[in-house]
């Protein structure tokens, strides 16, 4: 979160924010620009990975990030995976992290 609001900063300081033209309103500016949507991307694919990661862990497949499509119902339950116990022993897709010794 810290990054994102440093890269809003750095993107409004440097003018380098994108504008939205609206035939009825002109030009109209948005808070964040490049340097953020580069941010951006950085962040989402190892997101969406440990999400995937962390619904194998608990039994379920990774489609089931999906299920945050559904308005209100679906973050929420997507919630509920995310804090629910490991799948004891193993599961299709390997070993409980939490049982692997090393």
């Amino acid at each position: 979160m810290i990054f994102a609001v440093v890269a809003l900063f750095v993107d409004n300081v440097l003018g380098t924010t994108i504008s939205l033209h609206d035939n009825t309103y002109g030009d109209i500016p948005m808070p964040y620009g490049y340097i953020y949507l580069i941010y951006v991307l950085a962040v989402v694919i190892p997101g969406v990975a440990v999400a995937v990661r962390r619904l194998h862990d608990v039994g379920k497949s990774g489609w089931m990030y999906f299920i945050v499509l559904i308005p209100i119902i679906g973050a929420i339950w997507l919630l509920v995976l995310f804090f629910t116990d490991s799948q004891v022993g193993s599961n299709k897709w390997g070993e409980n992290p939490k049982e692997v010794a090393s």
